[in-house]
């Protein structure tokens, strides 16, 4: 009986698990039989939007992934780059912003688990987390209530696990009101041959589960919540039980057995069991390695009783691993397991072809027919998920949207409009803990961040260092996706520049609306066009990534939020980078040239506007300026430098004047427009003053455009004949903004 023939109770229990009409058919013909219970759950979650990027994979494939020293790309667990001495750096974003909206504290808790997992799963120590989050507007109550629960959860977990949060970003807007983004990043560094792919393989060798006990706890979460987004109608109490619950302290001693095992060789192949769980880690390990899977279902260790096959094979719960053994290897496995305080289960077997069987019973008895309640292709469950190519549209009325540019509103108070946009976000990175390992060089709250890079097995110091950063602009994009996510790629570059870095590569988290909206698709569509046009200009491989959508609220689609975490290489980390700073009677000097549109502003965000056209991108001119500040860094020519994006040079300049305590007083800059564009590829530099003609003349050398602003002085930020705050007032409402909008100034969760 075909699915589409009627309303059945066959055909609403597919519905029910996210699967469409058509969809059932394929999984009918797949089969060559309609699937039973259990075999449906499975299907329903790895064909999710979540595990099989069925509405972007077409749209994904456009992204540059290669280079020399990719050594892993897109499609494993995460991705890998060789930073020489011998040593390489696995480096993954993913998103929990669904769960994180239900449970605010154990939603992101379990993303910052699961991303650690994912980078130890290649083999990788985890050396530093960053945590890209977006909420509603401060005046929101449950906005507040979210933000507060997920920073707890970040710094919970990460804390008590033991690998430092080293940066992240922080966006307070309406568009993210009851639809939060909680984007976590985790990069680890490891010697060239512990690396180790999630892959089985050796018909004989053995499935064993590593880790925490089997619940209830996140059965379905793929498809219950991130393959959809909040209605009116549902509560949070109905999406609850789909929330993991996570355990630090046992991720914790799972990180050191597994690395324990892969440093003695024991362990073939290794997965985490993140989204879909043991169905999808075992169907994924099976067909990688064109191999089949006897799954022992009674076998893995549960902790409520009554559990039913569908609930083991599609359960979430957190701090699991799956590795395959050598059964000659098994004892050694499990004594290191025990060493550890890991739990280790024999829970399958390797068998040739390409068959996941799934067997009630515990693998005592003989794998024979009468105990399979499960039967189906291990590949088709992630390589023949639908490919879909949905609709995609322009808005009707975009040439008119781009021709109402921001230009034309009033002027207004340029000073109270600065300091409305002045916020210290490291108010919430000061709730983590950035300096666990003693590497982190360059701390939370600067344009990059810098750590130390050490051999992962002898600690020896390379001298040399690691810069990551994480930048997304919603507002940009949601007037232009595609310049906005070429502009994103930009900022990354530049601010990885103001650190003295190179950038090597990068990995991107795509958090968008509803899919089914032909809009969306096209605002997904371009931003993947111009994140890829900087990929390439830039050299820069996209070596992993993660797509979110659905993420809509009430019926209505966040704006386009297109995220990206870059890594750069320091060459010599000889002196801890000038940071944004001011230095009382330094020269202020802006590299790079100011396209007069405040269109997609944040300045003019703030007055609702939310239209007009992007000032155009000049990548070769980005491209100088970056390779010029880099160079200013590395060479010890600036005191400070920091880059124009968000706020224009107008915030800028106060972020460096309020984290230095030194003002600033300026008379190069001709109007509010001038002074709040955010065209891309700029930076500011603080200059000694007897060093300004040196600069000077390298900036002309490059062919860099270049502006003397001022000087840092006194205790005043002033622009000549637009603004003068004192630095007092700034300083006051940088600090005290977050802290008095979350309460008592220290997070609760």
């Amino acid at each position: 009986m075909s699915a589409t023939s009627d309303d059945s109770s066959d055909a609403a229990v597919h519905r029910a698990l996210g699967l469409t009409d058509e969809e059932f058919d394929d999984i009918v013909e797949i089969l060559g039989r309609e699937p039973n219970h259990l075999e449906l759950a499975m299907y329903s979650v790895m064909w999710s939007e979540h595990c099989s990027y069925k509405s972007s994979r077409v749209h994904l494939k456009r992204f540059p992934t290669e280079a020399p020293w990719v050594m892993v790309g897109p499609g494993e667990n995460a991705g890998v780059v060789d930073v020489g001495d011998g040593i390489a750096l696995a480096m993954r974003i993913e998103s929990h912003n669904h769960p994180s909206a239900i449970e605010p504290y154990q939603g992101a808790a379990t993303g910052i688990g699961g991303i650690l997992r994912d980078i130890f799963t290649m083999g990788a120590r985890p050396i530093a987390l960053m945590d890209p989050l977006r909420f509603g507007p401060l005046d929101d109550a449950r906005s507040r209530w979210i933000a507060e629960g997920v920073v707890s959860g970040v710094s919970g977990y990460g804390n008590s696990v033991g690998v430092p949060t080293i940066g992240g970003e922080v966006v307070f807007d309406e568009t993210y009101q009851d639809n939060p983004l909680v984007n976590v990043f985790c990069a680890g560094v490891l010697p060239h041959d512990r690396l180790v792919l999630g892959q089985a393989s050796g018909v004989g060798n053995l499935a064993v589960l590593l880790g925490s006990t089997t619940g209830r706890d996140g059965i379905g979460g793929v498809s219950v919540l991130a393959s959809a987004g909040f209605s009116d109608d549902e509560s949070d109490a109905a999406k609850r039980p789909s929330v993991q619950v996570g355990d630090p302290y046992e991720e914790k001693r799972l990180i050191e057995a597994c690395l324990a095992l892969l440093d003695a060789g024991y362990v073939v192949g290794i997965q985490d069991l993140g989204g879909a769980g043991l169905a999808c880690a075992t169907s994924e390990t099976a067909s990688r390695g064109g191999v089949g899977m006897d799954v022992y279902v009674r076998a893995v260790p549960q902790r409520e009783e009554g559990m039913e096959p569908f609930e083991i094979m599609t359960s979430e719960s957190q701090e699991r691993m799956l590795a395959i053994v050598e059964p000659a290897n098994l004892d050694d496995v499990l004594a290191i397991c025990r060493r550890w305080e890991v739990l280790a289960t024999v829970i399958g077997t390797v068998t040739e072809g390409g068959a996941l069987r799934l067997l009630d019973c515990d693998g005592s008895e003989s794998a024979s027919d009468d105990r399979v309640v499960g039967e189906l292709p291990a590949a088709s469950l992630h390589e023949s998920a639908p490919l879909y190519h949905r609709p995609l549209a322009a808005p009707a009325d975009l040439s008119e949207r781009r021709a109402r540019s921001a230009n034309a509103l009033d002027a207004g108070d340029c000073g109270a409009d600065l300091l409305a946009m002045l916020c210290d976000t490291t108010w919430v990175s000061s709730q983590y803990d950035h300096q666990l390992f003693l590497n982190t060089v360059e701390a939370p709250g600067g344009d990059a961040a810098v750590l130390r890079l050490k051999h992962p097995v002898t600690g020896a110091d390379t001298g040399r260092g690691l810069a990551f950063t994480s930048d997304g602009n919603h507002r940009w994009c949601a007037v232009d996706p595609r310049t906005g996510a070429l502009a994103t790629v930009v900022e990354s570059v530049m601010n990885l520049a103001t650190v003295g870095a190179r950038p090597v590569a990068l990995v991107n988290c795509l958090n968008f609306g509803n899919p089914e909206h032909p809009e969306v698709m096209w605002q997904l569509s371009e931003a993947i066009d111009g994140m890829s046009e900087g990929c390439r200009f830039f050299g820069l491989p996209v070596i992993g990534g993660n797509v979110s959508l659905y993420n809509e609220s009430r019926g209505s689609n966040i704006d386009p939020t297109p995220v990206v975490a870059t890594l750069g290489i320091i060459d010599r980390l000889d002196s801890r980078p000038p940071g944004v700073r001011l230095v009382e009677g330094g020269r202020l000097l802006l590299l790079g040239a100011t396209v007069p549109e405040l269109s997609g502003s944040l300045w003019a965000r703030n007055r609702g506007h939310r239209e007009g056209t992007l000032p155009a991108v000049d990548l070769v001119a980005a491209a100088d300026v970056a390779e010029l500040v880099r160079t200013l860094v590395v060479e010890g020519l600036v005191d400070g430098a920091h880059d124009v994006s968000s706020g224009g040079i107008g915030l800028a300049l106060a972020e460096m004047a309020v984290r230095s305590g030194v003002g600033v007083n300026c008379a190069r800059i001709a109007d509010h427009i001038e002074l709040f564009a955010e065209s891309a590829g700029r930076a500011i530099v603080c200059v000694p003053a007897d060093r300004t003609q040196d600069v000077i003349g390298r900036a002309e050398a490059a062919g860099v455009a270049v502006t003397q602003l001022g000087a840092a002085m006194g205790d005043r930020i002033a622009v000549k004949g637009l603004l003068d705050v004192p630095l007092v007032d700034a300083t006051d409402q940088w600090r005290d903004r977050l802290p008095v909008a979350l309460g008592s100034g220290t997070v609760q969760g």
